[in-house]
């Protein structure tokens, strides 16, 4: 570079700078900054003010609207820019920047949606819906803005949707095949999201698979249940379709059922003792009087006299249950001893014939014994 080009330099720089298109450019992207800042600026006290109200849908919308109108701004000042740009050259950008600028706003609107459908989802959760039906509403809604933006998109794009439509009745045959799995968790996730034979939070069990525990999330490919241990289980909805579900946290009432033996020396006492255990079970303020209650003699065992109790607790909260029972037990182990009576064990009683006579005690030392058995 020779000292009469470094000399233009400045000139040249001054030329550009100067130029209007330049300006006008600089100017834009300017405002949108500018403009960028403001609309923060508001939100900010927006969302001071949407604190003190009661309603979800304003939460919501501030908190979905913030990002997607942010690069709304962004993408018009820019297309904008560099629409200018292009009308001043002939490089045929300018044709595409309509169907560009199209495609972001679309998207933008999607992103939009996506994310309130999403948090009034959360609202609604929060302010205690039922958060199976609340999840699966929020899905489909997400699913139905999704696909209807892509279809948008290709045919701004000049992709025949027509086209597309036809090729899926043969396509989708081809695909069912192919993913015939992946389509049954999908239909698995269906029936449960409308059999709804458990919710989020719930407690299962299948007799048929080693599954137990409490419902974490329900999607449409797979269930996460933490067991009781703390690990999560991932299984596959279409599993529940061939499985029996039993799910206890929809008990109306938990049973206690116990089987209790006296010793055969406190049969008299027996028929009071069992006449207490229901008076006592009655007058308790935590068994329901509405289920069916029984205390009744039931069987003569090896080593006791045994009768049941049959009854029903009010509460159905697994930690509290055990607490009832607890003392429920304790209460009829102090009636039995109230009546001077014991709770059996397994014991065995030998009998002698009247001509057999028990041997004698000879009265050896140990070392006595010990020499004996040496000699």
């Amino acid at each position: 570079m020779n000292t009469s080009d470094v000399s233009e330099l400045p000139k040249a720089l001054m030329a550009w700078l100067t130029d209007p298109r330049v300006l006008l450019v600089f100017a834009i992207v300017l405002s949108t900054m500018m403009l960028n800042f403001v609309v923060r600026r508001i939100f900010d006290r927006l969302d001071t003010k949407a604190e003190s109200t009661t309603t979800i849908w304003d939460d919501a919308l501030l908190a979905s609207v913030r990002k997607p109108l942010r690069l709304m701004i962004w993408v018009v000042g820019v297309s904008w820019a560099a629409e200018m740009l292009a009308k001043q050259s002939s490089s045929g950008f300018e044709e595409m920047i309509d169907p560009l600028r199209y495609v972001f706003v679309l998207g933008i609107l999607a992103y939009f949606l996506v994310r309130f459908i999403r948090e009034v989802e959360k609202g609604f959760v929060h302010s205690g819906a039922d958060a199976t039906t609340t999840h699966a509403v929020g899905k489909l809604l997400r699913v139905s803005v999704i696909v209807t933006a892509v279809l948008s998109v290709l045919q701004t794009l000049g992709i025949s949707i027509s086209g597309i439509l036809a090729f899926g009745g043969f396509g989708g045959i081809a695909v069912g095949f192919a993913a015939k799995d992946l389509l049954a968790n999908f239909f698995g996730g269906l029936m449960i999201y409308l059999d709804r034979p458990f919710a989020l939070g719930d407690w299962i069990r299948s007799p048929d698979r080693d599954i137990e525990g409490t419902v974490e999330n329900i999607g449409w490919r797979l269930t996460v249940i933490r067991t009781f241990d703390m690990r999560p289980l991932y299984i596959p909805n279409s599993v529940f379709a061939n499985i029996a579900v039993e799910n206890p946290s929809r008990m109306k009432n938990r049973r206690i059922y116990e089987t209790i033996g006296v010793r055969y020396d406190d049969g008299a006492q027996l028929a009071l003792i069992v006449a207490d255990v229901e008076a006592m079970l009655r007058a308790d303020a935590d068994i329901d009087q509405n289920q069916t209650l029984m205390v009744n003699f039931n069987e003569f065992a090896d080593s006791s006299l045994n009768f049941f109790v049959y009854t029903f607790t009010k509460t159905t909260n697994w930690v509290e249950f055990h607490q009832v029972k607890q003392r429920v037990l304790l209460d009829i182990l102090g009636i039995v001893e109230s009546h001077g009576a014991e709770c059996a064990f397994p014991t065995a009683t030998v009998h002698l014939d009247a001509g057999e006579q028990p041997l004698p005690s000879i009265g050896l030392t140990p070392s006595q014994v010990d020499g004996a058995h040496n000699t």
